[in-house]
């Protein structure tokens, strides 16, 4: 039994705990601003201060002016929107069908959906990159989407195999004793339960698409196919010259679709947990 002393003694704890927990998670990204708004002068400085001297904004301006910025965030939002809408719709039933029939194939798919995640990129570039020649879906972003789909949906189904064995049988089987079918049992049962782990898995889906960088690589050829990414580095100069600033500036500017995703779904990661439990 915890005392009221013995609280007021981890309370605090607690507290600085999760502040130097979201001082950990921030510095990033606070120290991407503070460099991008630093000017070229003081990045050259071998002593170089923390904070800004003064602040120049020059480096957002020309980060979006010497590259097709706003043409490859585009591309990246389709591309990552389209994956995550189509991973989406492929896991969900198939993670269904593996937690709640029990099959002879079910084992053997299992096993090969965390198989599928051992093999490394380089192993599969060389033959994915045939097979996508000879479907005339190299240099385009139905072939990226393709490529990211096939590779977010193992995992995406793994990840949603999880919260549904996590939802109680009991709870279809309460619905079907009460005449509803099995879509009005997955309907109004299983999906709302589901919500957060759907969240969850588009948020993961999403992100990985977003930031992917070795397969837009090798098969993103033409400049206005490019995604956000190789732009991205392309503030790398062949000999290994940085302007980072401007790098810095265009990665903060990279990351606020993700953030801002994030904001406007994650009140659902908790609103589902709840909601479509049968009445008692």
């Amino acid at each position: 039994m915890i005392t009221g002393r013995h609280r007021r003694v981890t309370r605090p704890l607690q507290y600085v705990a999760l502040g130097a927990f979201m001082v950990f998670l921030a510095f990033p990204v606070v120290y991407l601003l503070i460099t991008a708004l630093k000017p070229q002068s003081e990045l050259l400085d071998p002593e170089p201060s923390f904070l800004p001297k003064e602040i120049e904004w020059s480096n957002f301006t020309e980060a979006i002016d010497k590259t097709r910025f706003w043409t490859t965030a585009r591309n990246s939002a389709v591309v990552a929107t389209v994956t995550m809408t189509v991973t989406i719709l492929l896991a969900m039933p198939a993670a269904y069908a593996l937690a709640r029939f029990r099959t002879k194939l079910r084992g053997l798919a299992t096993g090969w959906i965390l198989l599928s995640q051992v093999f490394p990129f380089i192993l599969i570039i060389i033959p994915l990159f045939m097979v996508l020649r000879d479907l005339e879906l190299v240099d385009t972003l139905i072939g990226l989407v393709a490529v990211y789909t096939v590779w977010s949906l193992p995992f995406a189904l793994w990840m949603l195999r999880g919260y549904i064995a996590g939802i109680p049988a009991d709870l279809e089987e309460a619905g079907a004793m009460d005449g509803a079918s099995r879509f009005t049992v997955l309907r109004k049962i299983i999906l709302p339960l589901l919500a957060p782990g759907l969240v969850a898995t588009a948020l993961f889906t999403f992100i990985s698409s977003w930031n992917e960088f070795f397969f837009a690589l090798v098969l993103i050829q033409s400049p206005e196919r490019e995604t956000l990414p190789l732009t991205l580095a392309n503030f790398v100069g062949a000999e290994g010259q940085v302007a980072l600033g401007e790098l810095a500036a265009a990665s903060l500017l990279a990351a606020i679709p993700s953030l801002a995703f994030f904001a406007v779904i994650q009140r659902r990661l908790t609103s589902g947990l709840l909601s479509g439990a049968v009445k008692g």
